[in-house]
């Protein structure tokens, strides 16, 4: 008998087009959210899953056989996917909203994932997903729920606050170090498994796209698709009340005693 060839491995990476890290979040002047009239790019937990997913290329070779990365979001979103194409990827998906489309929330976005990865496992090519890395919060809502949502839903294993990650494909495992209050453990996950990555990951820090790839991710595909596609309602289902920024920070003031300090705080209340 011949020996069964270990099947390759194929990597979902879930992306997000967040206001840019280096802007100064703003409420919007009806108080319903932030004001997104910014500028705009990806999520700096993804662009460190991204960089995950293609250095696993570069230590596993050839045993990896796909790196898709895919959004959710209005039509300038396929600029996120172009800029995580150009760091490596080899193809996107990108399920267009609206432009006046709230943002989805996080059972919403678990649920058009697991969408995406039965249409693919369904699909022409029959593409089973082995691996999703994401990153483990967004820094728009830092709600921090997709990755454990999504791993629920599909009853895959999961690891969250990722700082390394090693894989074995031949044994169908990942060997992750998650961070945890006091310290960090190892997990070992039996694929398919969901990893969320922290901005710890000593491994992966992004790299930047070179001319050269970003030239080449014009060329690569994105698969175009819409929530009605995948079969999945994403309207939400909590009303946002209010959004305010925190009070302004009032300067100290400077005492000559302790008994004094004392009587400062006992006018305050303390």
């Amino acid at each position: 008998m011949r020996p069964t060839t270990a099947r390759l491995l194929n990597i979902l990476v879930p992306v997000k087009r967040c206001v840019d890290y280096a802007v100064k979040i703003r409420v919007n002047p009806q108080q319903t959210g932030i004001d997104t009239n910014v500028k705009h790019s990806m999520n700096p937990f993804d662009e460190i899953a991204v960089e995950e997913a293609v250095r696993l290329r570069e230590r596993l070779k050839d045993k990896v056989k796909s790196i898709t990365v895919v959004t959710l979001g209005p039509a300038k979103a396929a600029e996120t996917l172009r800029t995580a194409l150009a760091m490596g990827a080899d193809s996107g998906i990108h399920i267009e909203l609206p432009e006046s489309a709230p943002a989805p929330e996080p059972l919403g976005v678990a649920r058009a994932l697991r969408a995406v990865i039965e249409r693919r496992r369904t699909g022409a090519g029959g593409t089973e997903t082995d691996l999703v890395i994401m990153g483990k919060q967004a820094i728009d809502d830092d709600l921090g729920q997709t990755g454990q949502m999504l791993a629920g839903l599909l009853g895959a294993a999961q690891a969250t606050c990722a700082s390394e990650l090693e894989v074995d494909v031949d044994a169908r495992v990942a060997r992750v170090r998650t961070e945890i209050d006091g310290g960090a453990a190892e997990l070992l996950c039996t694929l398919p498994a969901v990893i969320t990555t922290d901005l710890r990951c000593v491994l992966s820090q992004p790299r930047y796209a070179s001319l050269p790839n970003i030239m080449k991710a014009k060329k690569k595909p994105i698969e175009k698709l819409t929530a009605g596609d995948l079969g999945v309602d994403l309207n939400a289902v909590l009303e946002m009340i209010k959004v305010t920024e925190p009070p302004k920070r009032v300067g100290g003031g400077k005492v000559e005693s302790v008994d004094e300090f004392v009587k400062k705080l006992k006018l305050a209340g303390i």
